[in-house]
């Protein structure tokens, strides 16, 4: 179902983006209703979406980055009402659209719209649900500490100065991970749970992940006795070199203990715990992507 009627949940450090407001008023013209709103502090993401939902619209666009996708994600899913959700990728890292080959030119990040959405899973930890990804250890807290004005200047590399200006506060962390049919254990740097594939500016933590096949991917980067060498693999985006350091499994859950807090950062939300457990909520909302994009496995399941 295509839809013509449309509200825009705008981050509030976006409403005097031009592009945007050009985008909004070419689709407009060309008679689509795009109604608009901007949030302003913490908490107006999700009162937004109800707002929204209880005056009838039941196709919704999140304008910002990956933590906006996600408020407004989770607000979607907590109202139970059959509504669709589209992207506008607004944020400095744009991992997730980035991962899904949403485009990142506002005008033609609403032409999805015209597209019927398809189930989509979402991951959770401990109930709280992610879309894109789940990052712990010492990557988690690099990406919870990078400044904003780091990023509107440097972008995704803020990312990286960030960790390499960190080094001297490098530790691992040990932690027992079980899910079926795997096990491991042991000291690691950082880890990845993904329903998307990169986080952090274009890490690509888990490149063969899928948002419609029903399981996370898994990567664990264990602590070798080169710490400084593997987080900079790490951290520096290479993705063949952090195959050959890497742990990788694709399990529909997973348990993980610790006998510390681990630093878990859920699409840049972050958060502490020494046991979680994630899971999949399959096939849980309905999402506007591009036909062709990677983050579908085989056919489209298209939503009714």
């Amino acid at each position: 179902m295509k839809e013509s009627k449309a509200l825009l949940v705008l981050h509030g450090k976006q409403a005097l983006n031009d592009e945007v407001r050009s985008a909004v008023s070419e689709w407009r013209r060309i008679g689509k209703e795009l109604a608009v709103r901007v949030t302003w502090e913490p908490g107006d993401a999700g009162r937004l979406v109800q707002e929204a939902l209880a005056a009838g619209y039941r196709t919704l666009v999140a304008g910002g980055g990956d933590g906006t996708l996600r408020e407004v994600a989770l607000a979607l899913l907590e109202s139970g009402v059959d509504a669709s959700l589209a992207l506008l990728p607004l944020g400095t890292a744009n991992d997730f659209a980035h991962a899904a080959e949403i485009p990142l030119e506002p005008f033609d990040a609403l032409t999805l719209l015209n597209r019927d959405p398809v189930l989509v899973d979402v991951g959770e930890m401990n109930g709280e649900p992610f879309l894109n990804m789940a990052t712990g250890g010492f990557g988690s807290k690099v990406t919870a500490t990078t400044s904003e004005e780091l990023k509107k200047v440097l972008g995704g590399g803020a990312y990286l100065l960030t960790g390499l200006s960190r080094f001297s506060e490098l530790h691992a962390a040990w932690g027992r991970f079980v899910g079926p049919d795997f096990a491991w254990e042991g000291d690691f740097l950082a880890l990845g749970i993904g329903n998307g594939r990169q986080s952090g500016g274009g890490q690509l933590l888990c490149p063969q992940a899928s948002v419609d096949d029903g399981l996370l991917d898994l990567c664990i980067v264990p602590a070798p006795a080169d710490t400084v060498g593997t987080l900079g693999t790490l951290l520096s985006g290479g993705l063949l070199g952090i195959d050959t350091v890497s742990v990788k499994a694709r399990v529909p859950w997973l348990e993980v203990e610790a006998p510390r807090e681990i630093d878990i950062n859920l699409d840049g939300e972050p958060t502490a715990a020494k046991r979680m457990r994630f899971s999949v909520r399959s096939k849980a909302l309905r999402l506007h992507l591009p036909p062709d994009s990677p983050l579908l496995r085989g056919e489209p399941l298209v939503a009714k």
